[in-house]
C-alpha cells in the first residue's frame, strides 16, 4: 500500500474522462471492451450492469485493495483503492486510455473534460460538518455565524479551484465532501461514515492532433 494510505482509512486515485458524445452502448462494443481490460488485469473478474447504462468490471475487494473500471452513457472511469503506489494507478488509467479509440470510438476530439482524482477517506461518528470548521477554521466574516447561540453547523464543504495555466485548461481542485445529515443531528445518532477529501487536476476541451489521452494523463499527474 501507498505511504498515503497509512494517512487516511481508505486512498484512492481516479480517473474520468468526460465526452461530449454518448458512448456506444451495444453488447458488442461493451464486452469486447472490458475482455480487452480483463487480459490486461486479469484478476478483474466482476461484471456487472447498474442503472442507466453503467457497466463496471472490478476486482475482488480483498483487503480493501482493488481495481476497477466503468463506463457510463458519457463518461470512462477507472479507479484504483489503496494501490501499491501512484506509478501503478496512473499505468492502470493509462492502459484503460489506450484502449479506447479502438473499442469505444472515442476520439482526441471527444473530451469535454479528463481528470485525475486523489482521494481520501476518513471514517468519523460525528457531525462531520463541526469537525472541519474547527479543523479548517472559516473566514473571520462568518465566524460570528457559527457563534450563535444554540446554532449547529449542518453545512460546511469549503472548496478551492486554481487555474494551472493562462487559457484556463488545466484546473486544480481541492473539495470536501461530508455525509451528515440533519437528522443525525437532530436526534444525535451518528454513523461511522467517510468524511472526504478530494485533490483534482483536470483538462477541460478536446485535444489536439498532437496529443492523446495516455500523455494527456501523464502530464496531470505530474502536476
Amino acid at each position: 500500500m501507498h505511504k498515503y494510505g497509512a494517512l487516511c482509512d481508505e486512498f484512492y486515485l481516479n480517473m474520468h474522462l468526460c465526452t461530449e458524445m454518448d458512448l456506444p452502448q451495444n453488447r458488442e462494443s461493451i464486452l469486447h471492451f472490458f475482455e480487452q481490460i480483463q487480459k490486461r488485469f486479469p484478476k478483474m473478474s466482476n461484471f456487472f450492469a447498474r442503472e442507466r447504462g453503467e457497466y463496471c468490471l472490478e476486482e475482488e475487494k480483498e483487503g480493501g485493495k482493488y481495481r476497477w473500471v466503468s463506463t457510463e452513457p458519457r463518461r470512462l472511469c477507472s479507479g484504483a483503492v489503496n494501490p501499491d503506489s501512484i506509478e501503478s494507478a496512473v499505468e492502470q488509467h493509462q492502459a484503460v486510455l489506450q484502449q479506447i479509440p479502438f473499442e469505444l470510438s472515442i476520439s482526441h476530439l471527444d473530451c469535454e473534460s479528463l481528470n485525475l482524482t486523489m482521494g481520501f477517506d476518513y471514517i468519523y461518528r460525528g457531525n462531520h460538518n463541526e469537525l472541519l470548521a474547527e479543523a479548517l477554521g472559516m473566514m473571520p466574516s462568518m465566524e460570528k455565524l457559527a457563534d450563535i447561540a444554540g446554532s449547529t453547523v449542518l453545512s460546511y464543504e469549503p472548496a478551492i479551484q486554481l487555474a494551472l495555466d493562462d487559457e484556463c485548461k488545466t484546473q486544480c481542485r481541492l473539495a470536501f465532501e461530508t455525509r451528515t445529515t440533519a437528522y443525525q443531528v437532530r436526534s444525535g445518532e451518528y454513523s461511522e461514515e467517510p468524511l472526504s477529501v478530494y485533490l483534482t487536476v483536470r483538462r477541460y476541451d478536446s485535444l489536439t492532433s498532437d496529443e492523446s489521452f495516455v500523455g494527456e494523463l501523464k502530464r496531470l499527474s505530474d502536476r
